[in-house]
């Protein structure tokens, strides 16, 4: 009787286990349909591809169907436009969840007004309708013409217009501890004669 009594107690618990499987799973499975219900509709928007606006009037509208965008601000002739039209291309298709695009200076006067924008290459980020950060020109991508994608990425995401994995107090490729500096430290030779100088200008 007592083993009945406990066979019918393990039973009881391996069906609520599974009645809790079932449901998480269920959870689960709504929760993916939701994401890629989503994804679809950001697609659908623009998102997931660099694209060009025509007009002043397109910016508009895109920043208002996205929380998230990064406008790059170009000009044809303007060498280092098409080195941010590279990274932005690919950076575009791995974060959906942001519009990325571009507009020529050139022909959206009111808008480089509005936004004060007096350099090329300059990017706006823009979240949920609002300009919240600049990058202008290179500078704050390592100042050479040469920064990788990831630099460009790891810039971005200081605005928080983008979904960033990586570690926002360091640029990558670059240790957040400070390098000994004896490990910089030259030792000089040791040079008898009249013109030796104790500075340590050099």
């Amino acid at each position: 009787m007592v083993e009945e009594q406990i066979d019918n107690e393990i039973e009881k618990l391996d069906r609520m286990e599974d009645e809790e499987l079932q449901a998480l799973e269920r959870r689960r499975a709504a929760a993916l349909k939701k994401q890629i219900k989503e994804k679809e509709q950001l697609l659908q928007q623009g998102h997931g591809a660099y694209s060009e606006l025509a007009n002043e009037k397109e910016f508009f509208e895109a920043t208002k169907k996205s929380n998230n965008v990064v406008c790059h601000f170009y000009r044809s002739s303007t060498m280092r436009c098409s080195i941010v039209d590279k990274h932005l291309q690919a950076l575009a298709p791995k974060h959906v969840e942001t519009r990325f695009c571009k507009i020529n200076a050139e022909k959206s006067f009111f808008l480089v007004q509005r936004l004060n924008v007096r350099v090329l290459p300059t990017i706006v980020l823009i979240k949920d309708g609002k300009t919240v950060d600049y990058i202008i020109g290179f500078d704050d991508l390592g100042g050479v013409d040469d920064f990788s994608t990831e630099m460009m990425e790891w810039r971005i995401a200081g605005a928080r217009v983008i979904n960033y994995s990586g570690d926002l107090s360091a640029p990558p490729g670059k240790s957040k501890k400070p390098t000994n500096p004896l490990l910089r430290y030259k030792p000089k030779t040791i040079r008898g004669g009249n013109d030796d100088s104790d500075t340590d200008t050099d």
